[in-house]
């Protein structure tokens, strides 16, 4: 196990800030997850920790020893591709080999190492068969057995499960969680999908513009995001934004009041003038009962219905934003007919309409 600091990181192409001022401390065997849009900084920051990109400033540290300037090879960490990388003219055995050859293993610990990582793979049955006769999920596999194979200190994963259908991309995920806590070593992977990054995470990296927005759990995110970006990134469907005026504690707008309750209530107190208001589509469900006149409601006419199978979506146009409500099946709803939304208490989220950071966001 190993654990990675990086402190004050930067990457500038030119005037292109790609990883801006990046601060980061592991814990041993942790999984951590870089997530955000194209171009947002998270490769350059996996390549910049393998050493196959050079960093314009900062540091990092693998076990107390700084790396920085160190070579890939000298670093110790194992990274897997989202092509796969494997040679096509080498058998999976060989491909899984190969790496020790490199560092001059006898023969006897060469094969023990890989029939042990084959093993635990489950990839024994395909020693003897070249990558050109494997599905996707079993390159996947040869493509982790090759630098599981090597123990390394540290893996890296660059967008691994990218190639792969819906199904086995859940079934590999899965796979590669259980078997990094299993193995106990220190891993960062990288993703766009926000989905991934929320079932695969100890921790979750949101990077947008190079800078990372937000570093922490995958239910603190959820829960409490820093800024309308992480709040509408992560989560799906995406949150829904209104913008509203404080009255007597409530948010509120055309065919809309939302009533924050908790921690974000106390932090509206002493404000006034407008807000973003936030709320989940998962939050929100029709009204059943007769509502009481303090609770929030949403009112508007539904203009779109996705059925999603035990639930359904459904897109209302409350006066001129659309607001998305995902419930479980029930109440029979219909284009064009009007509908009265209640959300959950506790649920709604509030932003500075300036800076759209939370209220709940301390201010730098």
């Amino acid at each position: 196990m190993s654990v990675i600091a990086i402190e004050n990181l930067n990457k500038s192409f030119g005037a292109f800030n790609a990883v801006d001022n990046l601060n980061l401390t592991t814990e041993d065997g942790e999984f951590v997850v870089l997530v955000g849009p194209s171009g947002c900084g998270k490769t350059t920051t996996m390549r910049m920790i393998a050493g196959l990109e050079g960093s314009t400033s900062g540091r990092i540290s693998i076990d107390g020893e700084n790396v920085t300037e160190y070579s890939p090879s000298e670093r110790d960490v194992a990274m897997v591709f989202q092509n796969y990388a494997l040679y096509p003219h080498l058998t999976v055995y060989e491909n899984m080999a190969f790496c020790l050859k490199v560092r001059k293993w006898s023969k006897q610990q060469i094969d023990a190492q890989v029939r042990k990582t084959a093993k635990a793979l489950d990839i024994e049955a395909l020693l003897e068969r070249k990558p050109s006769a494997l599905s996707g999920g079993q390159r996947q596999r040869v493509a982790l057995g090759r630098a599981i194979v090597r123990e390394p200190r540290v893996f890296l994963m660059d967008e691994p499960l990218s190639n792969l259908d819906a199904k086995l991309r859940i079934e590999m995920r899965a796979e590669i969680v259980k078997l990094c806590r299993r193995l106990k070593i220190t891993t960062f992977y990288v993703t766009h999908d926000q989905l991934e990054a929320l079932t695969m995470g100890h921790r979750i990296v949101v990077m947008r513009g190079g800078v990372a927005q937000q570093i922490d759990t995958p239910q603190n995110i959820y829960d409490t995001p820093v800024n309308t970006f992480v709040a509408g990134f992560i989560g799906s469907p995406p949150m829904n934004f209104v913008n509203a005026e404080i009255e007597n504690g409530a948010l509120v707008g055309p065919g809309f009041k939302l009533v924050p309750q908790g921690t974000v209530a106390d932090a509206l107190r002493n404000r006034a003038g407008t807000m973003i208001a936030g709320i989940r589509p998962e939050h929100l469900s029709p009204q059943l009962d007769e509502v009481k006149a303090d609770a929030g409601t949403v009112k508007g006419r539904i203009e779109l219905i996705e059925p999603l199978g035990s639930q359904v979506m459904i897109q209302v146009a409350v006066g001129r934003n659309l607001v998305s409500a995902q419930f479980e099946r029930g109440p029979e709803v219909e284009v064009g007919k009007e509908i009265v939304l209640v959300h959950r208490p506790n649920t709604i989220h509030a932003f500075d309409s300036v800076s759209e950071r939370s209220v709940l966001t301390p201010a730098n």
